[in-house]
């Protein structure tokens, strides 16, 4: 048993040490630790075991040894032999370096002093070659005009460094010539560049007021396809700050791909700033800068108010206006330019100092030329070139409300020249009319005429063809020139970044201003011409009553313009209703004047014989004549409303009635027989006749007899010769001849008086006569105690 565990021991070391003898050293630890866990004596056989594998390796190493040791003393022999060669080497290589170095040790030393020489001379060169490169490109640069040698000249400190030399001190002595020089050359430029941008202002100012059009064409167009439903992509273009648009866009329905890609030119390409740009640098460079700020704003302050003033005979075209805003726009986009081009050559508060100045002058000169402008065509242009003008500066950051606060006075200047040329084509109109009824012979000829104005008529339109409407030719055209007046209005209304509201009120103003002022003043002229006449004057009143009745279809008009509903709170109204009710009145009355006027021209030729015996027994011609005269008058009445013609009637009876009154009673008329007074009762008679015959209907009874009352109480006294009648009832309500006045019968009583004392001499000897004139003395007595009676 004991020789197995010992013959397994042997074992198990004899494979420690292979594993040991083959293994790397990191990993001896785990198998020796095996040793020491196995059996308590274990290590110690093994340290025994090893010793001797130590003695078994060291006999193996000195067999080796004792086999190579011949080649080993060989080697070491070789290596004195080159130790004794290399020493020889070592000795003769130090004896050549002492050689060489002996030899060349002059040479080198030379060189040296050459290189240094040399570096010292590149030093110096290179600070003097740049100073004279600069000094002749600067004497280039000025022979040849051209001024980036101002940089030559900030970098002068370069001569500093060279100073000892006596070409820096000449090229010193010159510096500040030249400074001067160039200073007087650039200041010589920038004269000549305020000289060239006073005519190149007009073509500035031509091409921002262009560019602000089409600008403003754009917006318009986009806003209308906008409202249509379509989308057109807006183009845009660089110009100068801010982008504009530079063409329309055309519907994509139509296949058409139209460019319209013009070149959009800013101030920069139209004007070359660079003696502005090199002006200021060089003052800025040279430190008088402040100077040249004074110098510029001093000049442009000059030139501003030479731009501002207008051409004498500007408002004489279009024109003028063009050219003088051209200039004003010209002249401040360059200075807007400057402004952002360059960094406080000018300043905000100087541009505004500056605008604010040239705004008042504008207003001023635009305020007294526009006065003298009566072509509202002109006055519209000029309103369109004010838009422009504000929309192109206010473009570039310049306020504008006060311009278009002066539009509103141009407006009404605007207003004044539509009026007045209304008032003459008015006044056209109505002396071109005929003053009658508009005949229609076909359907299509009443279209026309209904087109052109509001007319319906029920009754009218189911007569047949031909037929008459009631107004002249003058209605439709008095309606139509009005919505052309009232479309000329809208014209100046737009581009006035107004609301609707306000367009509303503007054209519903100035529609007013031609209805009350224009049209009525034509109207009220033509009412008292003398050539017109009754006829005319009728179909006038039928005319104003259609105007009227258009009114409200005048009212639709503006409505349908502007979107604007009649109902809104501060809505116009149109004051038309007033303006034909009064030339209506006013040519009622001219009817009622001229009835009079006539009348009185068939009174005047009335011929009676006052001291007649007896009466012809029938009627005066002059009033037979004035009868026939009324009554074919009042049938013309037909178409009026019936209280004008019942007015005009009765207005002639009465007129009649107090013309023949006046006739009796007429101081230069000293005597009237009996016989004149029954021939003058034979005319009243045929005028109550007239008067009973209704020539105008709607009268209620005897109403237009009563017209002739006092005259027919009158003669029947005279007549009957009812005095005691008279006298017994006179003062009482029931009275016979309650209107006959006591003065008025003393006064014709006498006439008769005189008539009776001229025929005394045959008289006296008939009693009835004698005892007539007896009464007539009685009468005249008591007629004159009522009248007596009366004044007291």
């Amino acid at each position: 048993m004991a020789e197995n565990e010992t013959l397994e021991c042997i074992t198990e070391h004899e494979r420690i040490l292979q594993e040991i003898e083959s293994t790397d050293t990191a990993c001896v630890g785990p198998t020796l630790r095996s040793i020491y866990d196995d059996q308590p004596n274990a290590h110690k056989r093994f340290m025994e075991k090893l010793d001797a594998r130590i003695r078994n390796h060291d006999r193996e190493i000195e067999k080796m040894c004792n086999f190579h040791h011949q080649g080993f003393v060989d080697a070491i022999t070789e290596l004195l032999k080159v130790r004794t060669d290399a020493e020889k080497l070592m000795v003769r290589e130090i004896t050549v370096k002492r050689i060489l170095v002996t030899a060349q040790t002059e040479e080198v030393i030379c060189c040296r002093i050459q290189q240094r020489n040399m570096a010292t001379t590149v030093e110096k060169l290179q600070l003097c070659i740049p100073v004279l490169e600069m000094y002749s490109k600067l004497k280039e640069q000025l022979e040849s005009k051209r001024y980036p040698s101002l940089i030559i000249l900030t970098e002068v400190y370069w001569l500093y460094r060279v100073s000892q030399y006596r070409f820096c001190q000449i090229m010193a002595e010159n510096l500040p010539r030249l400074r001067e020089e160039i200073k007087e050359i650039s200041m010589s430029d920038l004269k000549d560049f305020l000289e060239s941008i006073r005519k190149h202002s007009d073509k500035v100012g031509e091409t921002a007021m262009r560019q602000a059009q089409q600008h403003r064409t754009f917006n318009s167009a986009v806003m209308k396809q906008a409202s249509m439903g379509h989308y057109a992509k807006p183009v845009y273009s660089l110009n100068g700050r801010t982008h504009t648009h530079n063409g329309l866009m055309m519907d994509e329905d139509t296949g058409d791909e139209e460019e319209a890609d013009e070149e959009i030119l800013t101030a920069q390409d139209l004007v070359d700033f660079s003696p502005v740009y090199r002006c200021l640098h060089i003052y800025t460079v040279l430190g008088d800068r402040e100077t040249f700020e004074n110098y510029y704003r001093k000049q442009r302050k000059k030139q501003a108010r030479l731009v501002l003033q207008p051409q004498a005979n500007m408002h004489e075209t279009v024109e003028g206006y063009r050219r003088y805003f051209n200039q004003i726009v010209g002249f401040f986009v360059v200075e807007d330019h400057i402004l952002h081009a360059t960094r406080g050559l000018v300043t905000r508060a100087f541009t505004d100092e500056l605008w604010n100045m040239a705004l008042s002058k504008i207003i001023a000169v635009l305020r007294t030329h526009s006065s003298y402008c009566d072509d509202p065509d002109l006055v519209l242009e000029l309103k369109n070139l004010i838009v422009i003008f504000a929309d192109t500066l206010q473009d570039y950051g310049f306020p504008v409300n006060r311009l278009f606060d002066l539009l509103f006075e141009v407006r009404d200047q605007y207003n004044e020249t539509l009026l007045k040329k209304w008032a003459l084509v008015f006044r056209e109109i109505f002396e071109l009319d005929n003053y009658s009824p508009i005949p229609v012979e076909t359907e299509d000829e009443y279209k026309l005429v209904v087109s052109r104005f509001p007319f319906h008529d029920a009754e009218i339109e189911k007569q047949d063809f031909p037929k008459k409407l009631p107004m002249s030719q003058s209605v439709p055209q008095i309606y139509t020139q009005v919505k052309e007046f009232i479309y000329a209005s809208l014209k100046f209304s737009e581009s006035l970044h107004r609301s609707s509201t306000e367009i509303d009120d503007m054209l519903r103003k100035s529609t007013n201003l031609l209805l009350t002022r224009t049209l009525s003043s034509c109207l009220q002229n033509l009412i008292k011409k003398p050539h017109i006449g009754l006829t005319e004057l009728v179909q006038i009143i039928i005319n104003t009553t259609h105007l009227e009745q258009a009114c409200r279809y005048l009212e639709e008009f503006i409505t349908n313009i502007t979107n604007v509903s009649p109902e809104t709170v501060h809505t116009t109204r149109l004051y038309g209703l007033s303006t034909f009710k009064d030339a209506r009145h006013a040519a009622e009355g001219e009817i009622y004047t001229k009835l009079n006027q006539k009348i009185d021209e068939f009174i005047q030729l009335a011929d009676y014989e006052w001291g007649m015996a007896e009466s012809d027994g029938r009627a005066s011609g002059y009033l037979m004549d004035l009868i026939n005269f009324l009554r074919s008058t009042f049938q013309v009445f037909t178409h009026l409303p019936g209280k004008v013609a019942q007015t005009a009637c009765m207005s002639a009876c009465k007129h009649l009635s107090t013309s023949l009154m006046q006739m009796l009673l007429d101081t230069e008329l000293k005597q009237i027989s009996m016989g004149a007074i029954q021939q003058f009762n034979l005319d009243v008679i045929q005028c109550e006749l007239f008067a009973s015959s209704e020539p105008v209907p709607g009268f209620q009874g005897d109403t237009l007899q009563l017209a002739f009352i006092d005259l027919r109480q009158l003669l029947d006294l005279f007549m009957v010769w009812d005095w005691s009648t008279y006298l017994a009832d006179y003062g009482q309500p029931t009275s016979k001849y309650l209107r006959v006045n006591p003065a008025t019968a003393l006064a014709l009583l006498e006439k008769m008086k005189d008539t009776s004392k001229k025929n005394n001499i045959f008289s006296q000897f008939r009693k009835n006569d004698r005892d007539k004139q007896k009464l007539i003395e009685t009468v005249v007595k008591q007629l004159r105690s009522l009248v007596n009676g009366m004044s007291s």
